[in-house]
């Protein structure tokens, strides 16, 4: 049974940091793309960022970019998101998603966590 349980959202006041967590189990976790999305109230879902590989080509969306950094421990199954510098904006629901591909869309993604919110007060 695949299974990605994500951790470490919380509440945050502008300009602080938090640290978000997947650990992933039930698939084979080195082959697939690891991704982050979000989800605001009203919103769709929108890509964060993508990694494949350790040390591999990331992606960020330009609203996260020098803020947020994208990694992956696969001795752990584990992906993390840095968020730094954080911004109202970036309130919402944050999902972690695995994917055969890195891709940006979120139908492209075969597995997905329940979500973990994440609040960030002006």
């Amino acid at each position: 049974q695949v299974q990605l349980v994500e951790s470490g959202g919380g509440s945050v006041q502008a300009g602080g940091s938090l640290r978000l967590s997947c650990t992933a189990s039930g698939y084979t976790y080195s082959s697939y793309c690891m991704a982050w999305f979000r989800q605001a109230p009203g919103k769709e879902r929108e890509v964060v960022a993508h990694i494949y590989s350790p040390g591999a080509f990331t992606y960020y969306a330009e609203s996260v970019k020098g803020r947020f950094t994208i990694s992956r421990d696969n001795d752990k199954n584990t992906v993390f998101l840095q968020m730094d510098s954080l911004k109202a904006d970036d309130t919402g629901m944050y999902y972690c998603a695995a994917g055969r591909w890195c891709r940006v869309t979120s139908v492209d993604y075969n597995y997905w966590g329940q979500g973990t919110q994440v609040t960030v007060s002006s």
